[in-house]
């Protein structure tokens, strides 16, 4: 099977206040590693850069700069998305969530993803997520009920997903996908 190439998604910059506490909660809580950090000058003065990954691969999958107004009437970055690698996972980061009291925590299902939607220090929106082996037309969510077991809780998200516009296999939807993108 083929792939489409030169070209991958590789990382994501977002402007901070207090770089600081930025760095205490994306390492603490997410356990980011800061690979690299310094300053540059920016067209209105010095910028402090700091350089965050997950993946020795990666040299940074956020760069933080300094630099955000105090004041913003709109955060045109709707969602920073992380895909956890389980279930288990996704639960883990759930519970260590909940005890950092993270603000406006939901746990969803969009039928072909189970998430966890919650605010950083700043108010920047993120979302862990997992992928379900099912696909069912987007959008859609609802709440999930992420405290049960990990059986129960696959069981009750593939009962929810049966019952929606679309349901199917997400290997049948990938199918279609890469022959619309002509990488079949």
């Amino acid at each position: 099977m083929s792939q489409r190439l030169g070209l991958s998604f590789s990382h994501v910059g977002i402007f901070v206040n207090d770089i600081a506490k930025m760095e205490a909660f994306y390492t603490r809580h997410l356990e980011f590693t800061v690979t690299d950090r310094g300053r540059l000058d920016g067209p209105h003065g010095p910028v402090e850069l700091m350089f965050l990954s997950r993946n020795p691969d990666e040299h940074h999958q956020i760069v933080m700069a300094t630099g955000r107004p105090d004041k913003l009437d709109f955060n045109v970055v709707n969602q920073i998305s992380m895909r956890a690698d389980s279930l288990a996972t996704l639960k883990n980061f759930h519970a260590r969530l909940c005890e950092a009291e993270v603000r406006e925590m939901t746990p969803v299902t969009h039928g072909n993803a189970m998430s966890i939607y919650f605010r950083d220090p700043e108010g920047n929106r993120l979302e862990i997520f997992i992928d379900s082996p099912w696909y069912v037309t987007q959008p859609m969510r609802v709440p999930l009920p992420i405290e049960m077991p990990e059986a129960e809780l696959m069981q009750w998200v593939e009962g929810h997903a049966r019952k929606l516009p679309g349901f199917r296999p997400r290997a049948e939807w990938r199918a279609e996908m890469a022959r619309k993108m002509g990488v079949a």
